[in-house]
This record gives C-alpha cells, structure tokens and sequence, in this order.
C-alpha cells in the first residue's frame, strides 16, 4: 500500500446493554431512567429484559409487608413476560415505561387501575390484562430472569445490567444523573466493566428513591 493511500473507515459499533428489570422495583426504575438519560447522548443498543423480585425471594424468610407485596409484583413481571412473548420486543421497554410511570412517580399501589391504564397507553388491548394472573408465560419468565440472575449470582437484587457481555448488579442511584451527570457516571460503570477482575463496589443507601 502506498504511503498516501487511505485507510478504511471502521464504523464504530454500539455500547451492547441488557438491562433486566422487575417494574415493581424503585431502583431498577431510577437505573433505567439513568440509561435513557445516557442513550439520548450515547450510542446505546438496549435490550431490556424481565426479571422477577417474587422468583427472586420465593425461598427466602420475609417479612409480612414485603410477602405481600410479592403477588403484585408477580403480576405486573407476568404481563411483561406475556407481552414479549406475544407481541415482540419492541412492546417490553413501552410497557415497563407505561407501568413503571405509574408505580413510581405516579404511587399508585392498585394493580386494578394500574394495568388498565398502562394497557391502553401502550395499545394493548384491555382484556390483556388476565396475563397478570396467567402462568402461561413463566417458563419464559423464569428463563429470563435466571439469565440475568446466573450472570451475576443470586446474592443481588434488580436490576441486573450488562455492557458488552459483561453483568453487574446496579448501580444503585438517587436522585436520577442527567446531563454531564450521568455521562461520567456511565463512563466510571464502563470503566470497571471493562477490568474481567473487578466484583463489587459498594456503600450502604442513605436516601430513598428521589423520582423527581
């Protein structure tokens, strides 16, 4: 090759994410809000996936309140699994954000008005709601979640992210980076990924979830 020839242009290829999430989770909706934050200013290939808070503890001792938060939370990852499995990816991230908009910012604790609402804003029709209380899908649910979960061992909690094939459980964040905020956050958690020896860094919470 000549000294004045042109090299070719390599295209760089987008950041790879799976983001597994249960939508009853505050902290996995703070984290997806960080990764849409950063997919606005970055190259981002998100696939976002269901994992399960009920499948996670169903062998675990629990207090009252939280066993009984347990079959919401079923519900709402059972219509996400039915969704995905019936009308493609594409629904999945719509849905969580339909539901999670509710759940979250919105605090409305009753599924009966909650699925209705996310259904409809998502085009979904009404009587799709009875996936909620359906098993049909667990199989596909349960094979999701024990993807995300065997990525990073059963000690965690959701969500469960993966940059470029490799997991991590978190971050944990509050309130919501933006801006240059949650760029430099992104780049630090790309960062560590990108070292196959780095496991765990970790401080206890202080605050809860700061939607706003």
């Amino acid at each position: 090759m000549s000294s004045d020839a042109v090299a070719p242009v390599t295209a760089l290829r987008p950041t790879a994410v799976e983001f597994w999430f249960d939508p009853s989770c505050p902290w996995a909706w703070m984290t997806s809000r960080w990764v849409d934050e950063v997919a606005a200013h970055r190259d981002l290939d998100v696939t976002w996936k269901i994992m399960s808070l009920a499948i996670l503890n169903e062998d675990k001792e629990l207090t009252d309140s939280y066993r009984e938060f347990l079959p919401r939370a079923m519900a709402y990852t059972r219509l996400v699994a039915a969704a995905k499995e019936l009308h493609g990816q594409e629904v999945v991230k719509r849905l969580y954000d339909a539901l999670g908009t509710r759940i979250h910012p919105g605090g409305n604790k009753n599924r009966d008005e909650v699925i209705p609402a996310a259904l409809a804003e998502v085009g979904l029709p009404a009587d799709f709601a009875r996936y909620a209380d359906s098993d049909e899908f667990d199989v596909q649910l349960r094979a999701s979640h024990n993807e995300g979960i065997g990525r990073v061992g059963q000690d965690v909690g959701t969500p469960v992210i993966a940059v470029n094939g490799t997991a991590f459980f978190g971050p944990v964040i509050s309130p919501i980076p933006r801006g240059e905020q949650a760029l430099t956050l992104w780049d630090g958690v790309v960062a560590a990924t990108s070292f196959d020896g780095f496991f765990e860094l970790k401080r206890s919470r202080t605050r809860d979830p700061i939607f706003d």
